[in-house]
Order: C-alpha cells, then structure tokens, then sequence
C-alpha cells in the first residue's frame, strides 16, 4: 500500500481513492498497522464487506450444490456457512464503532467499556456444527 503510494506520487498517478485492501491478505496487513481507532474501525468494516462477499460465493456453490445434485449434506452445510458468515458480518459492523468510540483516560488506562444492552439487534453467533469429515 504505501510502495503504491509512492510509485502513484513519483509518476504522477492518481492515488488510489480506497486506502484499504480489499484483499483478505493485504487486509490482515493493514490490520498491523491500523494506529487509530477510526483505521481499525475502517479495517473491521472492510473484513465485514468481504465477509459479505464471501457469503454470496457460499451462497453461489449452495445453489450449485443443489443444481448438481450433490449430497443434501452438502447444501445444507453451504446454507449454515452462508448464514454464519452473514452473522459475523453483522456483528463486526455492530462492535466496529467501539475502536473510534473508544477513549483512554489520562493515566493511559483504557476507560469501561460501555454497558451491554439487553435489546442487543445483533444476536451473539451460535456454535458451529462440526464439520464431518476431517478436521484441521
């Protein structure tokens, strides 16, 4: 990102108007060197748009699943990864804001975080079925 930066700035380009990845790789990088909370706000964002978009190719190979009359086993784990990774998402775009919201006080101590609210919109991800077959 910043040697795309400086070949933009020495060859008079246009920069790129996104600062960060959208690659999941390079995405990881940024995550190192996110300083504040409005960077590693922008970096939960992100994962949660590709998260997204991660979804959708689920999504994609579930209906394919079906179409190629692969097992039913199959696309139903393709459904519960899809409605998985939708929740993931939605809970990243909920606790983003806490690391731009997030203040210290003086002593560098971070200050309590906020009480949780019952009325929560964003449910917290049930567990995952285990995958059948091997494991990692």
């Amino acid at each position: 990102m910043i040697a795309q930066g400086l070949h933009a700035r020495l060859y008079g380009l246009p920069a790129a108007p996104d600062p960060l990845p959208t690659a999941l790789d390079a995405l990881l990088q940024a995550t190192h060197t996110a300083r504040t909370g409005e960077e590693k706000t922008a970096v939960l964002r992100r994962l949660a748009e590709q998260l997204r978009n991660g979804a959708e190719i689920i999504e994609g190979y579930q209906y394919r699943a079906q179409w190629d009359r692969l097992p039913e086993e199959v696309a139903v784990q393709l459904r519960q990864a899809h409605d998985l990774t939708q929740q993931l998402a939605g809970l990243l775009d909920h606790v983003a804001p806490a690391f731009t919201n997030h203040q210290t006080t003086e002593g560098g101590s971070p200050s309590p975080a906020p009480a949780r609210r019952q009325d929560q919109s964003v449910a917290s991800p049930a567990s995952a079925p285990a995958p059948s077959g091997r494991r990692r």
